[in-house]
């Protein structure tokens, strides 16, 4: 086995939230996720805390750092971790509202422009290798936050977000949440509208799902699950996390 590094490091791209019971790695370039169960995580905590991979296992370090979930570091820092919110458990009695609704109409001129959005990201997601699909989503919106110079109101936000997930129901390809969401910054970034695309983690399960909030931190039409989720990257906000 290759020796390991005296000192590593969480690599740009890379963001780590603790659930306590879990630990889960992110890899915002590849779109790979690792979990780490409560021994290997309290090895893990542990190794954050002095940013030396030693006190974890041989094969798990070496796996992480094949994997790009770290990396080498000149000297030894701490790593950071995100003390992620935790769900008391259900034992399978949450209730969520089952069932469709009529969606309300949009204007069509927005309903093109929302299709546009969405064939964009689509065209993000295809125009390179597969590996780095996530990497160049983020920087795409990225790219349209960059040029916003005033907060939408929650209306505009929600107009854009309705307008993309109509347009998404004749969508050919994938319009899942990170579609969506990627899709609605594009109209508002051509208004220079203002908003904060938010990638968040939840457990019991594990699960990421991708929004968009208003700049004072409203979550723009998403249910009240989407508070169960811990924000561990956003884009366009005034405190902006990204890889």
């Amino acid at each position: 086995m290759t020796d390991l590094p005296a000192s590593a490091a969480l690599p740009p791209q890379v963001r780590a939230a603790d659930f306590g019971h879990v630990l889960v790695l992110v890899d915002y370039r590849t779109g790979h996720v690792q979990g780490l169960l409560p021994a290997a995580a309290e090895r893990f905590r542990e190794a954050a805390r002095t940013g030396r991979p030693a006190p974890l296992p041989d094969i798990l370090a070496a796996q992480l750092l094949d994997a790009g979930l770290l990396a080498p570091a000149p000297v030894a820092r701490p790593w950071k971790v995100i003390e992620a919110a935790t769900a008391p458990p259900s034992w399978g009695g949450t209730e969520h509202p089952a069932g469709t609704t009529r969606p309300a109409p949009v204007p069509q001129r927005a309903l093109l422009s929302a299709a546009g959005a969405l064939a964009a990201v689509a065209a993000v997601k295809t125009a390179g290798n597969s590996r780095t699909t996530m990497l160049r989503v983020l920087r795409a919106v990225h790219r349209a936050a960059s040029t916003c110079r005033r907060p939408a109101t929650l209306e505009q936000a929600t107009a854009a977000v309705l307008a993309v997930r109509a347009a998404g129901r004749h969508s050919p390809g994938r319009a899942a949440c990170l579609e969506e969401s990627a899709a609605a910054v594009l109209p508002l970034a051509a208004r220079r509208l203002a908003v904060t695309w938010c990638h968040g983690i939840a457990a019991d399960p594990v699960r990421l799902h991708a929004w968009m909030q208003t700049m004072d931190g409203t979550p723009v039409a998403e249910p009240p699950s989407t508070l169960a989720y811990t924000p561990i990257l956003t884009i366009g906000g005034r405190h902006q996390r990204q890889p």
